[in-house]
């Protein structure tokens, strides 16, 4: 029998670096190769409020942000509902925001790795 592909979560502070080219880009790409990507369904809303704040930060460099952002569209993540209570009852234990706990709570519901370069998310998941 074929062994099972992992599976991880790769949260909005792993994959903004894999898309703007970050210096922790490098180390992401390799641990997620050959994983299947999943994450919650806020996950592009979160990459989007990462984008807008490059934009204000270096408008001259709009081209290169926006190319940057719209490699989104080319990566194969399958996003997820997750259970806003469960989400919100996480976040409260655990001292997250709800939007972190989404990923968390996800990762821990599938078993799966949580891709993440956000300490706090980091330790949240390990405890």
């Amino acid at each position: 029998m074929p062994a099972k592909t992992p599976v991880s979560v790769i949260d909005a502070s792993a994959l903004a670096a894999l898309l703007f080219g970050e210096p922790e880009a490098e180390e992401v790409a390799r641990r997620i190769e050959g994983t299947v990507l999943i994450a919650p369904r806020l996950l592009p809303f979160e990459i989007a409020s990462v984008t807008l704040k490059k934009l204000r930060k270096h408008p001259a460099q709009r081209e290169k942000i926006m190319a940057a952002h719209n490699l989104l569209d080319r990566m194969t993540i399958e996003l997820i509902d997750v259970p806003l209570e469960q989400v919100v009852l996480l976040a409260e234990q655990k001292g997250l925001t709800t939007y972190d706990a989404a990923y968390v709570w996800l990762a821990r519901s599938c078993g799966a790795g949580l891709e993440t370069l956000d300490r706090e998310v980091g330790k949240a998941m390990e405890k």
